[in-house]
């Protein structure tokens, strides 16, 4: 199994750190978050990653290279001309990830112990599409869901709006735990091009796809998306 971790981001949250390094490099208790999420991978033997870059990119290639991708190997997919946000992202790896398996996506900057094999198995049973981490951690903006964990539709709490793309009575609301499997199908479906969010893509394909929340409450979860995270993390990450 491959797996892709989102690194290209300007990292605007993280700064005066981000105004000469890439946020994918900000140390937690010594290790670079992009480390700490290879070393993530390989505990549920994953070790062929692909990183996107973009923001000071040679910077985060040198690093990877110069450590030998601590044991993995390790595939870059070049963002530097255009930011492509998540979905664009992926879309644009996508020659480096079809291999008719799935793959996992994840993000930099967010820490979990969340059990990625465990969201496999689900992913076998159901035959989704698409399974991702949810939890109900603090966040206003949440997924919604049907009482079988069906992707139903979004809401921001904080502005009122919502995304309804298949109706349910009572629904359940959730935030996204930043861990995602999908089928290699995935590429065939997705409507954008260009510059767009994971988000957009699960709700344009929910209406009519297989796409599932797996909830796992009791892990541990850290958006080190703020210099202010990193002592949070450091905390709990060893």
């Amino acid at each position: 199994m491959k797996a892709m971790i989102f690194s290209a981001g300007l990292g605007t949250r993280f700064k005066p750190w981000t105004d000469e390094h890439p946020k994918a490099l900000a140390l937690v208790n010594g290790k670079p978050l992009i480390q700490r999420n290879i070393e993530y991978l390989q505990r549920y033997g994953i070790n062929e990653v692909v990183v996107n870059v973009h923001h000071f990119a040679g910077q985060l290639i040198d690093e990877i290279e110069r450590h030998n991708g601590w044991g993995s190997h390790i595939t870059f997919s070049d963002e530097k001309e255009e930011l492509l946000e998540t979905g664009g992202g992926l879309l644009h790896a996508r020659h480096l990830l079809e291999n008719g398996q799935p793959f996992i996506t994840l993000n930099a900057d967010i820490l979990t112990d969340f059990p990625i094999d465990e969201l496999v198995q689900l992913h076998h049973q159901q035959q989704a599409l698409i399974a991702f981490a949810v939890s109900n951690r603090s966040s206003s903006r949440r997924f919604l869901f049907d009482e079988n964990y069906r992707l139903s539709g979004w809401e921001n709490q904080a502005t009122g709006e919502t995304k309804i793309v298949r109706a349910v009575s009572q629904p359940k609301s959730l935030a996204y735990g930043c861990v995602a499997l999908f089928d290699p199908a995935v590429f065939m479906l997705i409507p954008q091009r260009g510059k767009f969010s994971l988000t957009e893509t699960y709700l344009s394909l929910a209406a009519n796809e297989l796409i599932i929340g797996y909830e796992a409450n009791a892990v541990k979860f850290v958006d080190v998306g703020k210099p202010e995270s990193v002592a949070i993390a450091e905390s709990i990450f060893s």
